[in-house]
C-alpha cells in the first residue's frame, strides 16, 4: 500500500464490502477522474442539484467521503465493478446537516450515485443492500432516511427495493424533495 499523502494511508479504515459483482472500497486520491467524470455528467446529476460539480466541488466531494469516515465512523464507499475494475459509483451514509424539514439530525443519510454506463444493472440495488448488511451489523437500529427529487423514478425504486417507505414531501434548496425511511423507523 502507498502512501497518498505524507504518511496517510490511501485506503485508511474504511472496511472493504464484498458482494457478486461489486467491491465496495475506500475512495482514494486516484478516484478523482472517475468522481469527476460522474459528478460532470448532466445525466448524472439531473435530479442530484440539477448542474454538473465543478473541479473543486469534485475534489471537495472526494476528500467529504474520506473525512466522514475520520469523523463519524461510517461514510461513504467507492463502488468498483468486479468484472472491470472500473470505479463506478459511490454509495453509503452521511450526516450533512442539511437545513431540511423534517430534520434528519441524528439519523443516518443514505445516499447513492452510478456512472451513466452503469444504470440498468442492479448495482445501485446490489450495492445498497450490502452496505445495508453493514450498517445493520455496525450502526445498530439508528433511523435511515434517503431523499429523493420526485422525478428520479430510477432511484425511487431502488430505495423501495431496499425497503425504504415515503416517510414526507418537503422542499430542498427550493425543488420539489421525497423523504424517504425504513418502515418502524418513521415516525
Amino acid at each position: 500500500m502507498s502512501a497518498a499523502v505524507a504518511g496517510f494511508p490511501s485506503v485508511g479504515p474504511v472496511p472493504a464490502i464484498e458482494t457478486a459483482r461489486l467491491l465496495l472500497r475506500g475512495h482514494r486520491a486516484d478516484d478523482y477522474a472517475t468522481c469527476q467524470a460522474i459528478w460532470t455528467d448532466p445525466e448524472v446529476v439531473r435530479y442530484i442539484g440539477g448542474r454538473p460539480s465543478t473541479v473543486e466541488e469534485v475534489w471537495k466531494r472526494l476528500l467529504q467521503y474520506r473525512g466522514l469516515w475520520c469523523l463519524l465512523g461510517y461514510g461513504y464507499w467507492a463502488v468498483v465493478e468486479k468484472a472491470s475494475g472500473r470505479h463506478i459509483g459511490d454509495v453509503g451514509y452521511a450526516d450533512f446537516k442539511r437545513e431540511i424539514v423534517p430534520s434528519l439530525e441524528g439519523m443516518l443519510e443514505f445516499g447513492w450515485v452510478l456512472a451513466t454506463h452503469a444504470h440498468g444493472h442492479g448495482y445501485a440495488s446490489e450495492a445498497v443492500a450490502a452496505v445495508s448488511a453493514w450498517g445493520q451489523a455496525h450502526l445498530g437500529d439508528r433511523r435511515e432516511v434517503c431523499i429523493i427529487a420526485p422525478q428520479n423514478l430510477a432511484s425511487i425504486r431502488v430505495a423501495e427495493k431496499a425497503g425504504f417507505r415515503r416517510w414526507q414531501e418537503t422542499s430542498y434548496h427550493g425543488s420539489p424533495t421525497i423523504v424517504f425511511a425504513r418502515p418502524g423507523d418513521a415516525s
